[in-house]
């Protein structure tokens, strides 16, 4: 065989193997029969419901993809808290409801997936099944782990998320770009610095900053073994940093925005010169919204900053496992991943990995539309710190309450 052929028959191997519109090999005949099982059924998908755009992604092109290829019909049911649905099927667990359950699908990750794995709530493991998976590195920390849980294919990744600073460069042109730097900049401009009160989750992702740089070691450390003792020294010093910053916050401290809309309006307003965002396209977002100006950009610091995946996953009773698996593997899609991630539509970080998808779909995801103000994926990704286990950012949040907001 010439060099020639064999280098042709190499190729196509390759796109067989990997091609999104054929089942990744060990699935086949399996997941023909789950597909064939899911068709007219309908998916009832709990899910935050905060974000417009999400919405009309998940009631528009999601649900009109899926209903074409599949029959299925996707359905949300948009909820504050998804600790509310896991309530729900805890209560359901002890009265012994194992099937009809009316929740196919959940957005989740973090403590709620860690009370779900715990407690058996959860169907599978599953998402080592979906032919899609095959795109996603699962091997990535923030993809293995949910905030310190071993994800074990109990839930499939759909989406990530970081961190950034948003400032604009006509006002602020030279940000800092570590914490120690951001408190001397707090301290030289004070009233020009607020952030959300935890437990809100903005809030709450930016004193794990101010956690990790409170850690003589480094953020690493509370992925593996740790004493109480550490925990506490890292707890308190945590506290009194930002006890210290109270007085030079927007209004003194005496009170702090209740949402990240509060202070992007402020942000806007010009009444403080910084916001940020668990959201990496969000300043791109605004700005195309008309509500920040177009001299505003994003910045993440030079340790990095915290970044995680967000999952979905299938209840123990849920009627419609096998509709809710294509679902889930129709969100890891190449078609579905570059969809949301367009700036005009929500401008998420895709989860799955563009060097291992066919040629093809590597150069439309390289060539995707990004925001103005939205960081290259490389910078993003050299700079990203890991979330902490979820049983250390409840202590947090509860412990910013105590000392920082109800303390002295």
């Amino acid at each position: 065989m010439t060099l020639f052929f064999k280098s042709l028959l190499f190729s196509l191997l390759i796109l067989l193997t990997t091609s999104p519109l054929l089942p990744a090999a060990g699935h086949g005949n399996s997941w023909e029969k789950t597909v064939n099982e899911a068709r007219g059924k309908t998916v009832n998908w709990y899910m935050w419901g905060g974000s417009p755009s999400v919405n009309k992604l998940v009631n528009g092109f999601f649900a009109d993809q899926l209903k074409k290829k599949y029959d299925i019909t996707l359905r949300q049911v948009p909820v504050k808290d998804i600790a509310e649905v896991v309530s729900k099927l805890l209560v359901e667990k002890q009265a012994g409801k194992k099937s009809g359950g009316n929740v196919d699908l959940m957005w989740i990750n973090g403590e709620n997936f860690r009370t779900c794995k715990s407690n058996a709530l959860l169907y599978g493991p599953f998402a080592d099944s979906l032919p899609n998976i095959q795109f996603v590195n699962r091997s990535a920390p923030t993809i293995a782990s949910d905030f310190g849980t071993p994800v074990d294919g109990m839930e499939s990744p759909w989406g990530s998320a970081q961190m950034v600073m948003i400032y604009d460069t006509e006002r602020t042109p030279n940000p800092p770009r570590t914490i120690p730097a951001l408190i001397e900049w707090i301290h030289s401009h004070p009233g020009r610095f607020a952030y959300p009160a935890p437990p809100d989750f903005t809030g709450s992702v930016f004193i794990r900053h101010f956690f990790y740089a409170a850690t003589p070691t480094g953020p690493n450390k509370w992925q593996g073994s740790y004493t109480e003792n550490e925990l506490q020294q890292a707890e308190e010093a945590t506290y009194r940093q930002l006890i210290e910053l109270k007085p030079y916050l927007w209004r003194k401290g005496t009170t702090y925005p209740e949402s990240p809309v509060r202070m992007d309006s402020l942000f806007s307003d010009g009444q403080v010169d910084f916001s940020f965002s668990y959201h990496q396209a969000a300043a791109s977002r605004n700005i195309l919204d008309g509500i920040f100006a177009k001299t505003v950009r994003t910045y993440v610091f030079d340790q990095g900053t915290i970044a995680n995946t967000h999952f979905v996953a299938i209840p123990f009773n849920a009627a419609s496992k096998a509709a809710a698996k294509v679902v889930a593997n129709y969100l890891l899609s190449p078609e579905a991943q570059l969809k949301k991630a367009d700036p005009d539509v929500w401008g998420d970080f895709p989860i799955i990995s563009s060097n291992l998808l066919p040629v093809n779909w590597q150069e439309k995801f390289k060539n995707r539309p990004r925001g103005e103000a939205t960081l290259t994926d490389a910078e993003l990704q050299a700079h990203q710190l890991p979330e902490p286990p979820s049983n250390i950012l409840v202590r947090l949040e509860k412990g910013w309450v105590k000392h920082v907001l109800k303390g002295r």
